[in-house]
């Protein structure tokens, strides 16, 4: 499955964002869909997970009532709906694709796509 985020940009700490993952190839319902962020000079953090078929979700504690992942496994599409931005959000955002469930550490994806970046100012 190929895998295309989109939706970063520049913000204002406070703003929101939506980013959105677009898949093509193959079946997408197959796939636990997740999102990961990198700052600069950190490692590729877990952000959340959304189970094939939407019915579970997850969002790493510390983001919890910010961040919201949902899918349209009709459209091929998984986005991650961000509030009220922090700087500390800074990041480059990537989608990827997973076989079970609940896969918290890169390793366990096996697609990615290319990350998008978002920046929050002050």
């Amino acid at each position: 499955v190929q895998l295309q985020a989109s939706g970063g940009g520049r913000v204002q700490a406070g703003d929101s964002l939506r980013l959105s993952c677009a898949a093509s190839g193959r079946t997408f319902s197959n796939y636990v869909m997740g999102w990961f962020r990198q700052a600069p000079g950190k490692e590729r953090e877990f952000v959340g997970a959304i189970s094939n078929y939407g019915t579970n979700t997850y969002v790493q504690d510390s983001l919890k009532g910010r961040f919201t992942i949902s899918r349209d496994n009709g459209m091929k599409l998984v986005d991650l709906q961000m509030i009220s931005l922090k700087p500390e959000d800074t990041a480059v955002y990537y989608c990827a694709a997973a076989t079970s469930w609940l896969p918290s550490r890169p390793s366990q994806y096996s697609y990615w796509g290319q990350g998008t970046q978002v920046t929050v100012s002050s």
